[in-house]
């Protein structure tokens, strides 16, 4: 008999990986290499009950967030609701995916406030993922491996790095904990902001403004 998909509880689905990245459905259960992962089942929006935000409305925000004054942390900038927050993320991520993840945190000289590692182990792909979160206005950034490892998730993807059901993991957290995720293949995008940012990088991006050295 073949195998069967069936939620368990609900939200949760039930479903067979074989070697890392490659799902299949076969007939007979047995074999060294095949064992049960539960994963969420993406949202078809967010969990707050709003869409998610277009990349117009995205980088309407970035410019907003954009203060030339002040590059490595914005005005009012809160470094212990900062700190919570982020424990609550490593927190949230740990639970989420049964491990310990590594991080470090109120990164000094750079727009960055710290960064959570998925250890590869965890992961569908077996490719470790990457979550950024920027001093400003709760910035995040999901990627695998590392920043620039990829165009973006989407190439990660296709390249067999990043499984859509740990995306969406992860995803939900940040959406839950007020985070607002910004896609890696915008971030990459020119820089077009007043901030003088041509003396750190030869060609600056809007990740260079909100996750770089400075």
């Amino acid at each position: 008999m073949g195998l069967q998909e069936f939620l368990d509880p609900p939200g949760q689905q039930l479903a067979l990986v074989q070697h890392g990245c490659q799902g299949s459905h076969l007939d007979g259960l047995s074999g060294p290499s095949l064992h049960f992962r539960r994963f969420s089942v993406p949202p078809a929006g967010r969990q707050d009950g709003r869409m998610p935000m277009s990349e117009t409305e995205l980088l309407a925000l970035l410019r907003e967030l954009d203060d030339p004054e002040r590059l490595e942390w914005p005005l009012n900038y809160d470094r212990a609701a900062a700190s919570l927050a982020f424990g609550r993320l490593v927190r949230r991520l740990e639970t989420d995916f049964g491990t310990q993840c590594e991080f470090e945190q109120d990164t000094q000289d750079s727009s960055e406030y710290g960064r959570v590692r998925v250890p590869a182990e965890a992961t569908i792909c077996g490719t470790r993922i990457v979550v950024c979160v920027s001093k400003f206005g709760s910035l995040a950034e999901v990627c695998a491996d590392n920043p620039g490892a990829f165009l973006g998730t989407e190439e990660a993807r296709q390249e067999d790095a990043l499984d859509l059901s740990d995306l969406a993991t992860v995803e939900r957290a940040l959406s839950e904990l007020g985070y607002v995720n910004v896609p890696e293949e915008l971030l990459e995008s020119d820089y077009e902001g007043p901030s003088s940012l041509e003396h750190f990088v030869a060609r600056p991006t809007w990740w260079t403004r909100f996750f770089g050295s400075m």
